[in-house]
């Protein structure tokens, strides 16, 4: 039975210009028009935009992937609530174990009745990882790269991303593996010269995990991780924009020296979601180390436009279309016709009010909201 809803009298996101328009979905696909029987849905004096995509998620309400795998469809049910309508279920450096019960719960498929952000594969961030650089990743289950270590790791097996460290033995080897694979590797956690980040980007990687976090710092003599990652014009760049793992004034120079390249994440933990938590309390550990964040990526979204002065519709395309392509998804991230029918609709404070999924409505923002 075809399922058809139109969303009708908001400022529609296309092709990077606001356009009031209604828009029509049918059966999860966006298309010109609707039967006539379709349901309204009123969404006048809202920005819509395409469905927030999070490439970077380690958990939410109390749910942490790495000690819970099992959960992420619990947790892919929750998110919504931050406007993310996809995303990268993230596990964190731990026993291969985890791994394989994170694949096998991807596999497993959602519950009857499910609803939620549709997890695209995984992000395994780890365990190839430079110790001096781990930030807070367990140092005792770091491991050097291997091609032994990867055998069950590609997007056929479930697995989307990883990051890796590409300065280690062997990482090299490694990410050619992985992209022939069909997986994308991202630099990360790594005090790589710019030069052997570079050599990882020749091999295949395309992507850099949280800027300026737990990598070599931008120098004028050694531009490190960072200043490859604002001069390559090749890599897609992740940033959590909390105003705390990267300062705001930071943030603007990224966003300007980026452009389209900058990518925003979560890199939300357990606490996202929590009663009396919300996303300027730090996530550290006893030492200091920052553990994440609790930021929701339709916030990140905002903090771009306040901290860089950046358009609204740039700061969309930095969570939606963007992250979308770095999985080569051309069907979320925009709302053309033929795309996903995946839309959060934003007023004009770019606070959430409405999230659809492949034309369901998964969250309402209520009035006592």
């Amino acid at each position: 039975m075809s399922t058809s809803i139109v969303l009708r009298g908001g400022d529609v996101l296309v092709d990077g210009r606001w356009t009031r328009a209604d828009l029509c979905i049918v059966d999860g696909v966006i298309v010109d028009s609707a039967p006539a029987d379709a349901e309204d849905v009123d969404v006048a004096g809202l920005l819509v935009a395409p469905g927030l995509v999070d490439l970077q998620c380690n958990g939410a309400v109390g749910i942490d992937l790495r000690t819970d795998p099992e959960r992420l469809w619990e947790l892919a049910a929750a998110l919504p609530r931050f406007g993310v309508t996809a995303w990268l279920p993230t596990i964190v450096t731990s026993s291969p174990d985890v791994i394989e019960r994170a694949q096998s719960a991807l596999a497993a498929g959602p519950p009857n009745g499910w609803s939620g952000a549709v997890p695209l594969g995984l992000h395994l961030e780890g365990p190839f990882l430079s110790p001096n650089a781990a930030g807070a990743h367990p140092i005792d289950l770091l491991r050097p790269p291997s091609l032994g270590a990867i055998e069950s790791w590609s997007r056929a097996d479930g697995v989307a991303l990883v990051t890796l460290a590409p300065e280690l033995d062997g990482a090299l080897d490694v990410v050619e593996a992985l992209v022939a694979r069909g997986v994308v590797v991202s630099i990360g956690h790594s005090q790589a010269t710019a030069a052997q980040a570079s050599a990882a980007v020749d091999a295949g990687a395309t992507s850099v995990t949280h800027l300026f976090n737990a990598m070599s710092p931008l120098h004028h003599r050694e531009p490190g991780v960072a200043g490859a990652a604002m001069s390559d014009g090749r890599l897609a760049v992740g940033l959590i924009a909390d105003g705390i793992h990267v300062d705001p004034r930071v943030v603007g120079i990224a966003e300007r020296a980026l452009g389209e390249r900058l990518i925003l994440v979560s890199d939300a933990v357990a606490l996202l979601g929590v009663d009396g938590i919300d996303f300027t309390h730090g996530v550290r550990l006893p030492d200091g180390t920052l553990a994440g964040s609790v930021l929701p990526l339709v916030q990140a979204v905002r903090n771009l436009v306040d901290f860089t002065g950046c358009s609204p519709e740039r700061a969309v395309a930095a969570a939606s279309g963007r992250p979308a392509s770095v999985l080569s998804d051309p069907t979320r991230g925009t709302l053309s016709t033929g795309g996903r029918g995946d839309v959060t609709a934003l007023d004009l404070d770019l606070d959430l009010h409405l999230t659809v999924v492949a034309g369901d409505i998964v969250h309402r923002r209520h009035r006592h909201d």
